[in-house]
């Protein structure tokens, strides 16, 4: 079979394909439900293992799912036909630590010394939360989930160091109280909250200006959850200053094949 009647079975494929050919450019919160969600930074050869050695040393923000060789743009292990080059609705493309472009596709930009690394999302456990009655308050709104930059400070390696980046769901505490328990199923995307309520503790002046994706209502009985983000690879890089990074954008994820399932640790 050719590969539009293969995606038949594999909503992930399926899904893929859509954004490969233009016909998606949004967030895909909510997209391929059961898949697993990626996000991204691919980064030069000399870089990666500094980078890999960051995320080793701050799984909550950046867990990882894959690591691809360098100038290869596939991740098997996530997807047989998964190309890099094409398969998120949008990218970041950063020189110098600045954003120069916001491509759908970074053909244009591969080069044959780039090294991708996938990084587990906190979308994959927003199905369990919606599965046991909870409200993700951003997919109900049919918006981007809010993403804040903190004062925390993750911890260095190499060239990399920078701020913490988490996403917030506003919930009631009894069902911020099921979260905890709920995502600590899931260490490979994130895990369990990182705070709870007070969002100036931890740096945020006001919780309806997020740095990144979209602001969402707070209820006056409701507390704002955060979870660490895989966006934080974003505000180290723009601290450190690479001469040359991708990473997705913020709620443009990779979409695999994988089974959020496959990734409940209890």
């Amino acid at each position: 079979m050719n590969a539009i009647t293969d995606t038949r079975g594999n909503s992930g494929q399926r899904e893929r394909l859509r954004i490969r050919t233009g016909a998606f450019s949004g967030p895909t919160s909510g997209l391929a439900p059961g898949n697993v969600q990626a996000n991204l930074a691919i980064l030069p050869r000399d870089l990666a293992y500094d980078f890999l050695r960051f995320a080793q040393a701050n799984p909550r923000p950046c867990p990882i799912l894959a690591v691809s060789e360098p100038g290869d743009p596939r991740l098997p292990t996530l997807g047989a036909d998964l190309d890099i080059r094409t398969d998120l609705p949008r990218y970041r493309v950063w020189r110098q630590g600045e954003l120069v472009a916001e491509p759908t596709d970074i053909r244009d930009f591969w080069r044959d010394d780039l090294v991708v690394f996938a990084i587990g999302c906190s979308f994959s456990f927003e199905e369990a939360l919606i599965e046991d009655g909870i409200e993700v308050r951003h997919i109900a709104c049919g918006s981007n989930v809010p993403m804040y930059r903190t004062n925390i400070q993750c911890v260095p390696a190499g060239v990399f160091n920078g701020p913490l980046v988490v996403s917030m769901r506003p919930l009631k505490p009894a069902d911020a109280i099921r979260a905890v328990q709920i995502t600590t199923r899931f260490p490979s995307v994130h895990g369990a909250p990182v705070h709870i309520g007070l969002p100036s503790m931890i740096g945020i002046a006001d919780i309806n200006k997020p740095d990144y994706g979209d602001a969402v209502p707070v209820g006056p009985d409701e507390l704002p959850v955060f979870w660490a983000c895989g966006v934080t690879p974003q505000a180290v890089i723009a601290q450190v200053r690479p001469a040359f990074c991708i990473t997705h954008a913020p709620g443009s994820m990779l979409i695999t094949d994988l089974r959020n399932t496959s990734l409940a640790a209890l």
